[in-house]
């Protein structure tokens, strides 16, 4: 019996000895990866880890090397013995060469490899590491998005030569552009919460067919945060909460959310509120852009007062709240409904560049303000993936309805009269999208819109020393609509996996109306109502071809529109100082036909290179022009003899750029990238041309990043060309207070650079520390067109937990 139990504790030793089950995780976000190969050198042993990770090694020796094997990390070498008694091993992603999934193309999941466009993407691991304090920077942090700020509370995005409402901005698939979307630089996209984000698509060009009016330029596409199902009958609970400060700026941010999962219900809750004192500028750079005194209101009157910091950027902070509510039924695998709540407001946002201008040596405005900028979205989407139906495979409806309200302050020195104008838009809009495979080799896509807008605006002047009221001219004509309507399809045919075509048409109507005799009262236009119909046929057609693995050729023809909203038939605007612009209901729809050629080499994954050229020509361009009102050129508008302007179809543009990006793995745990954009283009103002307001420096951005098991290191620069004054476009040669001044006294905007680092450390598995430490050289530079300079030496510190 002794010498039984004996034989029974050796045998139990031996396989003690001899089993080893270990957990293979991701290095970066220490969770599992199910399906990893694990073998040794001629592959005689080999295991697949579990979906949780794991694998018992007893089978290979403690000396041989072992091969840890998945499609989307790197091959790993370790022998059984160095693994330890920790039992972990750590695979880093490698997602390069995968294929990767997009929605915005066609609003269905497709490969990313198939679209004839250029695609960026960023996923909630990026933009938890990129840290961006406003969705603005987090388009930035793509290095192909340009930024230009009028103010801190600001981020008017430029895609290739495009901006404001020439570019289209969705959430969660909900068109956010509105009916007094504006040319001039536009702030709207900082109403989304950075923190809230899943992931992002930025589509280069033309995106009309899939989207319809505005989407010349580009297309912005933010997918909130999901609801989490737990697919059991136990709670899921997961929650997140962070805190961040920066340094330049005094921000202090606060963050949560959570999600709350069932069987068949899934709930999420975000918030996020944001703090911002004045931002300080740089201290190496053109003197130009520093803030030597200030006005301010005082009980004796307005007085101008010495700066003590002139790298102070004083009246530019603010504060932001966002709070988001999602939830999620399941009742089949293949039928969701998906409920979506968002609200988004700020403090009264200080306009830097109005209160930086001067008028005969003096400061002009003592205030210049947005009030709070509230957006607020409900959307309701049912999706059904999979169907018996000859009609379709997977349909997709989505309701939603959006309030929109922004108003804007001004009081110039010393001046009692605080002009005051508030709008609202009401949006309501349906969608449908339909994906029907007619065989193995060809899917069809269609849908169709509708969108209605309704606006609000109110026009007053506040006597501030009796505190009384009296009507003004309303920026829009009150009780304005817009209405656009649509059907669109599209072809997808993919012989075999090497070649792709596509190829869309879409028809759209729009029509605007408004009414102007309120403010007929103090314009006198030769016209009491307006209204302006535009239909618009727009396609697209594109291939992408992988002749091999080391080369994918691009190419994409498109048509795109813009038609007129209510901002360009009916708005009532100091432009800049002197200019007023007064309605127009003459007017049409803006066509864009481009083209884009695409060329992706990859050297065994040792080297890739990105390139891809493009141009595009506008049409009936819709511009700022001089007009005349009654035969008039000249008005007087609060209080200053104006030049009249109008938006017009007066002008053609031809746009054109190159864009080249670098990826290059010199080991294992460390990448360089690069990206460099070069963009050129031209418009035509009296029957001359002249440089394109929009158009960008040529910019770019060089990244070594260092990865470990729990440590993230990213060393990085980003630079940016000069224009000179001759490069200006006529429209900012006339905002010089803007600008720093070159020799002869003359506008320009200055070349600039920054060294940056930032790093993240996974300090266990709930709490994860990063910091960032942006321009260290500590340079004064404004990104071109903005009124505001750009944070000085700033260090970023965010810790996050994880429940």
């Amino acid at each position: 019996m002794k010498f039984y139990y004996l034989s029974l504790c050796l045998v139990f030793l031996s396989l003690g000895v001899h089993s080893q089950n270990i957990k293979v995780l991701n290095s970066q976000t220490k969770e599992p990866v199910f399906g990893v190969a694990i073998y040794n050198v001629d592959k005689s042993k080999s295991v697949v880890t579990n979906f949780n990770g794991e694998a018992d090694l007893g089978e290979f020796n403690n000396t041989e090397t072992i091969y840890f094997k998945h499609l989307s990390h790197t091959l790993k070498t370790i022998t059984k013995k160095q693994i330890g008694k920790l039992n972990k091993v750590f695979l880093i992603s490698n997602t390069q060469g995968l294929q990767e999934i997009v929605i915005s193309a066609s609003k269905f999941k497709q490969n990313k490899r198939d679209i004839p466009q250029k695609i960026l993407s960023s996923n909630a691991k990026s933009i938890q590491f990129k840290n961006p304090q406003t969705s603005a920077d987090l388009l930035e942090n793509t290095g192909q998005v340009y930024i230009q700020k009028s103010q801190l509370g600001g981020g008017s995005p430029m895609i290739r030569g495009f901006s404001t409402n020439r570019l289209l901005i969705t959430v969660d698939g909900v068109r956010m552009n509105n009916a007094i979307f504006r040319g001039g630089n536009l702030q709207n996209v900082i109403a989304i919460d950075p923190f809230a984000i899943q992931n992002t698509e930025v589509t280069l060009g033309a995106g009309s067919v899939t989207y319809g009016s505005d989407a010349i330029g580009g297309v912005m596409s933010f997918y909130t945060l999901k609801p989490k199902l737990s697919y059991t009958d136990s709670l899921m609970f997961k929650a997140n909460a962070l805190v961040r400060y920066a340094s330049a700026s005094n921000e202090r941010t606060g963050h949560f959310d959570f999600n709350l999962g069932y069987k068949k219900w899934a709930f999420i809750t975000s918030a996020s509120y944001t703090d911002f004192d004045d931002l300080r500028m740089g201290s190496h750079g053109p003197e130009d852009y520093l803030r030597p005194e200030f006005a301010v209101a005082t009980s004796s009157g307005d007085v101008i007062i010495e700066n003590n910091n002139p790298l102070v950027q004083k009246y530019s902070g603010y504060s932001q709240f966002n709070v988001m509510q999602k939830a999620h039924y399941e009742p089949y695998e293949d039928l969701s409904f998906d409920l979506g709540l968002y609200y988004s407001t700020t403090s009264n946002i200080p306009r830097y560049d109005r209160l930086i201008r001067y008028r005969s040596g003096v400061l002009r405005s003592t205030e210049w303000n947005y009030g709070p900028q509230n957006w607020f979205m409900s959307n309701l989407e049912v999706t059904k993936l999979s169907s018996r139906s000859n009609l379709y495979d997977k349909i997709k409806a989505t309701v939603a309805y959006q309030n929109f309200q922004e108003s804007r302050m001004d009081r110039d020195f010393q001046s009692t009269t605080r002009s005051v104008s508030e709008e609202a838009v009401d949006a309501y809009s349906f969608n449908i999208d339909l994906e029907k495979k007619l065989s193995p080799k060809t899917e069809f896509f269609y849908g169709g819109e509708y969108i209605y807008n309704k606006v609000k605006s109110v026009g007053f002047n506040q006597d501030t020393a009796n505190n009384t009221e009296v009507d003004a001219v309303t920026r829009y004509p009150n009780g304005s609509s817009w209405q656009s309507a649509a059907v669109y399809s599209s072809i997808k045919y993919k012989p075999n996996p090497k070649f792709v075509f596509q190829s869309g048409l879409r028809f759209n109507y729009v029509v605007s109306e408004a009414n102007f005799t309120e403010n007929n009262v103090f314009l006198n236009l030769p016209f009491d109502y307006a209204k302006n119909e535009s239909e618009a046929l727009t396609g697209t057609a594109g291939i992408s071809w992988a002749p091999s693995p080391k080369i994918q050729w691009k190419l994409n023809a498109s048509s795109a529109f813009r038609a007129p909203n209510i901002d360009d038939i009916g708005k009532v605007f100091d432009s800049e100082p002197g200019a007023v612009v007064v309605p127009n209901n003459n007017l049409k729809s803006e066509y864009a036909y481009g083209g884009e050629l695409g060329l992706k080499l990859n050297f065994n994954n040792k080297l890739v290179l990105d390139m891809s050229t493009y141009y595009t020509y506008l049409d009936n361009a819709l511009v700022r022009r001089d007009y005349s009102l009654n035969g008039e050129t000249e008005i007087l508008y609060n209080g200053e003899l104006s030049n009249v302007q109008a938006i017009q179809n007066a002008s053609k543009a031809w746009i054109y750029g190159f864009e080249v990006g670098l990826k290059m793995p010199i080991t294992n745990q460390l990448d360089l990238t690069s990206q460099y954009s070069v963009i050129g283009g031209t418009e035509e103002e009296e029957s001359i041309e002249v440089p394109i307001r929009h158009v960008a420096p040529n910019f770019g951005n060089t990244h070594l990043t260092w990865t470990s098991n729990a440590i993230k290191l990213d060393f990085f620069a980003n630079y940016n060309g000069d224009l000179s004054y001759y490069e200006l476009a006529p429209s900012e040669i006339e905002k010089d207070y803007i600008y720093a001044l070159d020799a002869n006294g003359n506008p320009y905007s200055p070349s600039w650079y920054t060294i940056n680092v930032r790093a993240q450390y996974q300090v266990n598995s709930s709490i994860t520390l990063t910091t960032s430490l942006e321009n260290i050289t500590d340079q004064r530079y404004k990104t071109y067109s903005s009124g505001i300079a750009a944070a000085g030496r700033n260090l970023i510190v965010a810790l996050k937990y994880s429940l």
